[in-house]
């Protein structure tokens, strides 16, 4: 029995979790202690997304909801509603991966951006209904905008730097057939 493609999709489960790890790690260090006038972009979102997209099976749901709650908790969000929006944003890529997959990257990046909005949008309206304060309208903006510029660097960085790659259109997904 060949067991390299068991050891591919685990490796690169791990591999995932421990590049979320590092980006949450980088997030909390104390770099600026002066309030910004905009934001980064969301750089865990975007890998999510890019992976997401390129190989499903890379990125189950529990570990998706897993790393989105710890990174709620560690960011000091509403836990669990930005984990929510993440995973189903997330989810709805993975639904989609097949048809985006065989379309160009521009494509690609436009449903990304259509899904990252309705991310956002959906954030603050739920900050709103619940009468929590949602942060200022130009930091979320500018984290969206700086997050939907940033996603080809991502895409680019992931399809070379850590061959996650779009599958084949012959190829077989990995991740089918009981390994989720």
């Amino acid at each position: 029995m060949n067991d390299a493609p068991v050891t591919r999709l685990w490796s690169m489960r791990i591999s995932f979790a421990f590049l979320v790890c590092v980006i949450l790690f980088f997030q909390l260090l104390p770099l600026s202690t002066t309030p910004s006038r905009w934001a980064g972009p969301d750089l865990l979102l975007a890998f999510a997304c890019a992976w997401a997209v390129r190989r499903p099976e890379y990125v189950p749901a529990s570990a998706l909801a897993g790393l989105f709650l710890l990174a709620d908790l560690l960011l000091q969000r509403p836990p669990g509603l930005w984990a929510l929006l993440a995973l189903l944003g997330c989810e709805n890529l993975k639904s989609r991966a097949r048809a985006v997959r065989d379309g160009t990257f521009v494509g690609e990046w436009l449903t990304v951006c259509l899904i990252l909005t309705g991310i956002s949008i959906a954030y603050r309206l739920a900050l709103m209904i619940t009468l929590l304060d949602p942060p200022p309208f130009a930091l979320s903006f500018s984290q969206l905008l700086m997050t939907l510029l940033c996603y080809p660097f991502v895409a680019g960085i992931t399809h070379a730097l850590m061959g996650v790659r779009k599958s084949a259109p012959g190829e077989p997904d990995s991740g089918r057939g009981g390994l989720r």
